[in-house]
């Protein structure tokens, strides 16, 4: 073995389950690599060559022949030979991370020891990588499992990373959202969420909430740039969905997710702020749902006696009563994507969309700050008014097991808006086959009942809100133009929905909703496009 500069290459004959190995550290490249080697000389790695990045290599420790490991650092004898593990990342399939081992033998002790000091030093350089962090744990989500999958799937892998934390056991609603506004976060280098979508809402809402309170931000203006927070946001999935995980990971797995927040992975993600009569109502991450969503959440809440079944059941009875309800949407376009909801061109990590549509929106309000333009973009507002079954804005896909693809395959993460979809009244056959498509590869969006449209903001006002709606409507056809298909009257019943908002319900029917592009981050890298082989360990 070499010695290795500030960026020279380690080299070593080494062992790995018994076989001779060449083994090879680039930290040029940031990556530890082995394949067989016959002897003194080997050549290049070939097909058979594994590899692990130095920023998805958890922990290093020495070991011995027999599998004890010391990590205190201290130094003892040993039989001959000399090892040393590398605990690591292991990719699985649909997305899933996995906890390996792999362990390296030297015949000597002083070749263990460099090796062990290089990776090391290497470790300490990832300074994106969290070192405390407060834990929050539903225990009554989903299955109730949220205690059970953190210690016994999730604690330990927090150990083994020397990551301390602090935990707290919730006890009713709302209790992670208001510990977040009084306890002192700056000493936390993320949050982490231990439960289903409902219980990411909380601990969202509780970190922005601070943010803008520390900012001096009125989070009830429609208009005020909220500030972004500096914590990521775990989650570990322990819930009935687990949307907001699915979507951002590919998978609802702890193991992955805690591996995900171990490596230090950033992930910036849009929010939508949902007003109504400049009264912030709540927070968006995932899916506004009017009508058929809207519904069932609503019908659901009344069944909770019912279990996890109650969303079937809420699901079959909603489809079945089939009522559509009458609005009108008004909504600006997204003219600075780069990217369409009809793309086929889904979020993926290291998203281009995402990277390119943020640098091109900033460009967009810089020139709107100096008067370039005309901030209030009256000239650019559409108006939609009609009969809707459904009225939905997603963040993003909003995929889970059942619809792989999700309500928008396309959404993404972090390019400042929202996909607005709405599904205008048609037979409950050509519903069936628009529900349908949401478990397939087909386009959802190939139907002549149904129109898409990426959003910076808009607005719903319901027809039976008359003294609101009055006022909206005039306004409409003096800065808007009209934009309605007239439709003859139908003999369905119309009367008013209530919003789903991320699984929540909302109080008023008539809101208002911007897109704040990238004002949280998650501890997660979205999901990767061609997932790499297995490490063969």
């Amino acid at each position: 073995a070499g010695g290795m500069g500030a960026a020279e290459p380690l080299r070593s004959e080494l062992w790995v389950k018994r076989r001779r190995c060449a083994v090879s550290l680039d930290p040029a490249r940031a990556l530890l690599r082995w394949w067989p080697s016959p002897g003194p000389g080997a050549g290049a790695p070939g097909a058979d060559a594994c590899s692990v990045p130095i920023s998805e290599i958890i922990t290093v420790e020495e070991t011995d022949t027999r599998g004890k490991h010391y990590g205190s650092g201290k130094w003892q004898k040993m039989e001959k030979p000399f090892a040393f593990t590398v605990h690591c990342v292991k990719r699985a399939r649909r997305h899933r991370w996995k906890w390996a081992q792999v362990t390296f033998c030297c015949a000597e002790e002083p070749l263990c020891h460099l090796w062990l000091q290089t990776l090391q030093e290497l470790l300490d350089k990832l300074t994106s990588r969290p070192k405390h962090l407060l834990v929050f744990i539903n225990p009554f989500g989903g299955k109730g499992q949220g205690k059970r999958i953190y210690e016994r799937k999730v604690a330990p892998l927090f150990t083994l990373a020397s990551i301390t934390t602090e935990i707290i056991v919730t006890e009713r609603a709302n209790q992670a959202k208001e510990s977040l506004y009084e306890i002192n976060i700056d000493k936390y280098d993320g949050i982490i969420c231990v439960g289903g979508d409902g219980m990411f809402s909380e601990i969202l809402h509780g970190l922005i909430g601070r943010t803008q309170r520390n900012a001096g931000v009125d989070q009830n203006q429609p208009r005020a740039a909220l500030v972004p927070s500096p914590l990521r946001i775990g989650i570990i999935p322990a819930g009935s969905t687990d949307c907001v995980c699915f979507s951002t990971v590919g998978t609802n797995d702890a193991e992955t997710s805690a591996l995900h927040i171990i490596v230090g992975d950033s992930l910036p993600m849009d929010v939508s702020s949902v007003h109504h009569n400049s009264t912030l109502l709540r927070y968006s991450v995932s899916l506004l749902g009017y009508g058929f969503y809207g519904d069932i959440i609503k019908d659901s809440e009344k069944k909770r006696w019912m279990g996890l079944i109650r969303y079937d059941f809420s699901g079959l009875k909603t489809f079945l009563s089939h009522h559509c309800y009458e609005g009108t949407v008004s909504f600006l376009p997204a003219r600075h994507t780069v990217g369409s909801p009809r793309d086929r061109k889904p979020c993926r990590a290291g998203c281009f969309v995402c990277r390119q549509s943020k640098q091109q929106l900033e460009e967009e309000q810089k020139r709107s700050l100096y008067g370039l333009e005309n901030t209030e973009e009256v000239e650019e507002w559409k108006v939609v008014c009609g009969k809707f079954l459904a009225i939905n804005a997603t963040n993003m896909c909003c995929a889970c097991p059942r619809s792989p693809s999700g309500l928008s395959p396309a959404a993404h993460l972090g390019d400042g808006s929202s996909d607005l979809i709405l599904i205008r009244k048609c037979s409950r056959f050509n519903f069936l086959r628009f529900l349908v498509r949401h478990t397939n590869q087909y386009d959802q969006f190939d139907f002549a009942f149904v129109e898409v449209y990426r959003v910076k903001k808009f607005q719903f006002t319901s027809s039976h809100m008359e003294e609101e709606d009055s006022d909206l409507k005039e306004r409409g056809k003096k800065r808007f133009g009209q934009m309605c298909s007239e439709h003859p009257s139908c003999c369905c019943s119309v009367s008013n929905s209530s919003w789903n908002c991320d699984g929540e319900i909302l109080s008023s029917s008539s809101i208002e909703v911007r897109v704040h592009c990238q004002l949280v981050r998650l501890f997660a890298r979205g999901i990767e496009e061609n997932p790499k082989e297995e490490l063969d360990s």
